[in-house]
C-alpha cells in the first residue's frame, strides 16, 4: 500500500472512532456579558424538536424522551443579526459530534405560525422576535434513534439578542436521573390548582416562598395555592398565601413590575389552551389589583398554554405540575 493509502486508512480508522465515542452534553460558549436567564431541568421528560417548516396547520417534530434540560441566555449586545448569533452555535454544536437535521429562518419557519407550535421559554427569559429569529435541531446518533437532541432558536431586538437550547439525553438510566436528595419543587404551597390530582406534600421548610431573594434569584416563582373553579378561568375566593405574601413584596419593593404567566397541561388544543391560561393570569392580575392595591401598570398578565412545560405530561402529576401560574420578574426601574 502506498504511503498516501496508509495515511487515508489511518484517517478513516481515526474518524471511525471518533463517531463511536459518546458525545457529551452540549454546553455553548456565549459572549462575554451573555446572562443565564432561566435553567429547568426535568427528568424523564420530552420534547417534540421541530424537523421541518410549519405547513398545513403543523410543525412536523421528532418526539424524544429522556432528560431534558431547558437554558435560556440574554446577550446585551445591539446591532447583532440571528444569523451572526447562530453561525458559532452552530460551529460549536457541529464540532461536538452533532449533524444539524433542520434550519430555518424567521419566515421561511413560519413567522408566527413556527414560533407557536414550537416550545419557547416564557418570558423576559426568552424572547422571540416574530420577524428577526433562527431555529436548528441537531441531533448526536442515527435520526431515527438519535442518543441526544439540541433544539436552539436564537433571536435579536435592538438591544440585545436570546439564545435558548433545549437539550435531551435519551440514553440517561433512571439510576442516573434520581439524585441523592429529592429537590424541593418551584411551589410555594403544597395545595395544587383545583382539578388537579393531589400531589404528595412537601415538607413546608422545602418549599421556596414568594419573597425577594427567591424572585430576585431565580427570577420567576410559581403560585401553586392558587385555585381555580371547574371548569372556570376565575380566581376562588381565597385567601391564597402566595399572593398575599407576593402583594408584600411589591408594596417593599415599588421598582419591580411582574408578568403573571398562565400554563396548562396538554389536554386540548393550543388555541384554547393559551385562551384558558391567559385569562387566569389575567384573573390573579385583578385580584392583585382590586384585593392588594397594586398598580395595574406593575403587572402583565400572559398565557403560554402546554408550550412550556416543566414536567412530563404523559402522567397525571406531570400535568398537575404544569397546570400553573407563575410570577415572572420583569425588571427594576
Amino acid at each position: 500500500m502506498t504511503p498516501g493509502g496508509t495515511a487515508l486508512r489511518g484517517l478513516f480508522a481515526a474518524l471511525a472512532l471518533c463517531a463511536a465515542l459518546p458525545v457529551a452534553a452540549f454546553e455553548p460558549e456565549l459572549p462575554v456579558g451573555a446572562r443565564l436567564t432561566v435553567e429547568r431541568n426535568t427528568a424523564p421528560d420530552s420534547f417534540q424538536a421541530p424537523v421541518g417548516v410549519w405547513r398545513d396547520g403543523a410543525v412536523p417534530s421528532l418526539q424524544v424522551e429522556g432528560a431534558v434540560t431547558r437554558r435560556a441566555w440574554r446577550i446585551n449586545t445591539p446591532g447583532l443579526t440571528p444569523l451572526q448569533v447562530v453561525l458559532p452555535l452552530r460551529a460549536q454544536i457541529e464540532a461536538a459530534g452533532y449533524e444539524v437535521i433542520f434550519e430555518c429562518a424567521a419566515r421561511d419557519c413560519g413567522g408566527f405560525d413556527f414560533r407557536f407550535e414550537t416550545e419557547i421559554l416564557p418570558g423576559p427569559n426568552m424572547y422571540v422576535n416574530l420577524s428577526r429569529y433562527r431555529y436548528l435541531t441537531a441531533v448526536a446518533g442515527p435520526q431515527e434513534a438519535p442518543g441526544r437532541v439540541l433544539g436552539v432558536v436564537v433571536s435579536v431586538t435592538a438591544a440585545s439578542a436570546y439564545v435558548q437550547v433545549i437539550a435531551v439525553d435519551t440514553g440517561v438510566s433512571m439510576e442516573d436521573l434520581l439524585p441523592e436528595t429529592e429537590p424541593a419543587p418551584d411551589v410555594v404551597s403544597e395545595t395544587p390548582q383545583t382539578g388537579a390530582p393531589a400531589e404528595p406534600a412537601a415538607p413546608a421548610a422545602a418549599l421556596p416562598r414568594v419573597n425577594e431573594g427567591n424572585l430576585l434569584e431565580r427570577g420567576f416563582v410559581v403560585l401553586r395555592d392558587l385555585e381555580f373553579d371547574t371548569g372556570s378561568t376565575d380566581l376562588g375566593p381565597g385567601p391564597f398565601a402566595s399572593l398575599q405574601r407576593l402583594a408584600t413584596l411589591l408594596r417593599d419593593r415599588p421598582d419591580l413590575r411582574l408578568a403573571l404567566v398562565g400554563h396548562t397541561d396538554t389536554t386540548g388544543g393550543l388555541s384554547a389552551n393559551i385562551a384558558v391560561s391567559r385569562a387566569r393570569a389575567r384573573s390573579v392580575r385583578q385580584r392583585l389589583v382590586d384585593e392588594y392595591g397594586i398598580a395595574g401598570s406593575r403587572l402583565d398578565a400572559e398565557g403560554m398554554g402546554y408550550l412550556a412545560p416543566v414536567a412530563s405530561n404523559l402522567t397525571d402529576a406531570g400535568r398537575s405540575l404544569n397546570r400553573r401560574v407563575e410570577a415572572v420578574l420583569l425588571d427594576a426601574e
